[in-house]
């Protein structure tokens, strides 16, 4: 059984707060590139959209755990840092695409915050 700790009302950190940005700004573009996707169809889009997908989420998730002071946020920090790579890198196999280049960037950047956060307490 896993011990509770009591709730925080610490404000968060400035890094945190960031972080929480950050991932929320991706979730936004990887469902706006989604829609696009979506719109323009073809199969060879298809693993980009999971790659899509299981960004979102994660990052939706990473973010509500950072708000939450999740003890498990750490390691999603880092799991939603491997999926941003991931999506980024999908993304970037459409250079061409301004939309695609978009969301690489914010993936990239989400990554990188994400990575920090997991040097630091939650």
């Amino acid at each position: 059984m896993t011990q509770q700790r009591p709730p925080t009302t610490e404000p968060m950190s400035r890094q945190m707060q960031d972080c929480v940005q950050a991932c929320m700004s991706c979730h936004t573009v990887c469902e706006e590139t989604m829609s696009s996707c979506l719109q323009l169809g073809g199969e060879a889009r298809m693993p980009i959209m999971r790659t899509l997908m299981d960004c979102s989420e994660m990052t939706r998730i990473c973010a509500d755990m950072m708000m939450r002071r999740s003890p498990l946020a750490n390691e999603m920090c880092m799991m939603c840092a491997q999926a941003c790579d991931m999506c980024a890198e999908a993304c970037m196999s459409m250079p061409d695409d301004d939309r695609m280049t978009r969301c690489a960037e914010s993936c990239h950047r989400c990554s990188e915050m994400c990575r920090a956060m997991t040097g630091s307490t939650m």
